[in-house]
């Protein structure tokens, strides 16, 4: 028997027939968890028992490391009509993920349509609303009545991914209007369409970035958005569940960025090779910065062997500026990753971050000194009014570099969240040590006897 969590092996079962009702009786993403759960040689197994719309259905739920496996133990036939009747963005994203050899063999087995379909998504930059994109929408004519437009939706468009809106066009397939359902639902029979749709068209191009299409939903409430070539002619939509999947991969890229982490597509199942091959460039990378930070401490040995509490007390340098640091870049990452603030507020948000700063200098700055206190013998108490000091200044200049580098990549067209949190923790460390010893050997000057 399944369990409620459908993670019970084939093994357990002796009954397939059984099996299979049971499968079939479950939600698609439900299936989906199973199938992944089970070991891979039983997969196809699993898989195969569907019934031939839950099979594509589930097909789309599955990771892609699964679904390249699952396309190389069934037949080409099964696979086939498999991509056939997946949506034209979801076959363009499995084909991101297959190898090339693979993809060219399977749109080759493609019909007409569904091959066009998929080379002209596939066409767009990754990352652009021509990417994630459906080529499947409700289209109509200004001179339909409502009578005609319901009727050629209940005949002609009922695979389409969505109705809740139809798209007027011209003859030239330039996009003009936008209808909703309600909207035909609740309007004469004999009404012109041209008549009740909305003239306030809020569309994207191609070339948009993904970005900015999901910001665009989110602040008009819409589930689904045009999108128009450079012509304005509509060549397809973006759906609301395509948008979430854009704001889960836009976050997990900067919170894996942010972190060090690759280029944001690694998950915890991910194999552990890709983990290593994700991690490792990062990892090395910070090691050649903190070789920076560790050079430009070698130049004050001398300082740090007269005064050996130094040791003690530098470290808390590196722990509480670069978290400093990282907390006033994931809030400036994240304020523009939703769109509440641009490149053109900097000084705004500067201004409120540095007020917030100058409160938790003087408190860090204080903490240091009491701290300091403790540590240093009676003869070197001075110490600790260098150290409080340098904590202040580098809690002033963390909340800086934590709020403009996010703004300046921004302005610059590139991804905030390039910045990562080591990167300013090292750049925090490389400005604190050293304005810290500097400070050190300059007093020493004056209270050696």
């Amino acid at each position: 028997m399944l369990t409620q969590e459908g993670r019970t092996s084939l093994s357990d079962i002796a009954d397939l027939n059984r099996l299979k009702l049971e499968l079939n009786q479950l939600q698609p993403v439900d299936i989906g968890d199973y199938i992944e759960d089970l070991p891979p040689e039983q997969r196809a197994i699993a898989f195969r028992l569907l019934n031939k719309g839950q099979a594509t259905e589930v097909f789309e739920y599955l990771d892609h490391d699964v679904r390249e496996e699952l396309i190389g133990y069934l037949h080409d036939v099964q696979v086939c009509q498999l991509v056939e009747a997946m949506r034209p963005d979801d076959r363009a994203e499995l084909f991101d993920e297959l190898p090339a050899g693979v993809v060219r063999r399977l749109i080759q087995q493609l019909s007409p349509v569904e091959r066009q379909a998929t080379a002209t998504i596939l066409g767009y930059p990754e990352g652009t609303a021509g990417r994630v994109m459906t080529t499947e929408y409700v289209r109509l004519r200004q001179g339909l009545t409502v009578e005609q437009a319901l009727s050629k939706i209940r005949l002609n468009d009922q695979d389409k991914e969505t109705v809740y809106y139809a798209y007027v066009t011209d003859d030239n397939r330039k996009l003009v209007q936008v209808v909703s359902l309600r909207q035909l639902l609740f309007s004469l029979p004999a009404a012109l369409i041209g008549d009740i749709a909305s003239d306030r068209v809020l569309k994207v191009r191609t070339d948009t970035p993904q970005e900015e299409v999901a910001q665009l939903m989110k602040r008009y409430d819409l589930l689904a958005l045009p999108v128009v070539d450079r012509e304005d002619r509509l060549v397809g939509i973006i759906t609301i569940d395509d948008v979430i999947d854009i704001l889960e991969e836009e976050a997990t890229e900067d919170i894996q960025r942010l972190a060090g982490v690759g280029n944001g597509d690694e998950s915890s199942l991910s194999r552990p090779l890709e983990k290593l091959r994700n991690r490792l460039p990062w990892l090395l990378g910070i090691m050649a910065l903190y070789i920076g930070a560790s050079s430009a401490i070698a130049p004050f040995q001398k300082t740090i062997a007269m005064v050996p509490v130094l040791a003690v007390i530098m470290p808390l340098f590196s722990n509480t500026g670069g978290t400093v640091g990282i907390q006033a870049l994931t809030v400036t990452i994240r304020s523009l990753g939703v769109g509440e603030v641009t490149p053109h507020d900097t000084l705004k948000i500067l201004r409120k971050e540095l007020l917030a700063g100058v409160g938790a200098a003087f408190a860090l700055g204080t903490t240091m000194v009491l701290l300091a206190l403790i540590w240093t013998p009676p003869q070197e108490r001075w110490v600790a009014l260098v150290a409080g000091f340098v904590m202040a200044i580098n809690t002033v200049v963390a909340v800086t570099l934590g709020t403009l580098l996010p703004m300046a990549m921004k302005r610059l067209k590139l991804d905030p969240a390039l910045v990562s949190g080591p990167l300013v923790t090292t750049m925090l460390d490389t400005i604190g040590f050293i304005l810290f010893l500097t400070l050190i050997t300059i007093s020493l000057r004056f209270v050696s006897p």
